[in-house]
């Protein structure tokens, strides 16, 4: 397994490892708002768009590295 690699070379978009922290703040605020909710027999649950912006997160999102680029043997490894 030393030898293995990435398929695709699809990495995010800022030096952040991981949204860990971001995500578990989203999902006890989507939580909280449900459970607020929860007596309500008509109440509409709130979309995770809706809690928090994804762009305040800590990767902007991803991004594709062309085979050309200096970066790209870099992006496949794991």
């Amino acid at each position: 397994m030393g030898q293995s690699r990435r398929r695709t070379p699809i990495v995010g978009v800022t030096s952040a490892r991981s949204e860990k922290f971001d995500k578990q703040v989203m999902h006890r605020r989507l939580r909280r708002k449900s459970k607020l909710l929860t007596p309500d027999p008509d109440a509409v649950f709130p979309i995770p768009d809706e809690v928090m912006n994804k762009w305040s997160m800590a990767k902007d999102g991803k991004q594709y590295i062309r085979k050309g680029s200096s970066y790209y043997t870099k992006a496949l490894r794991k």
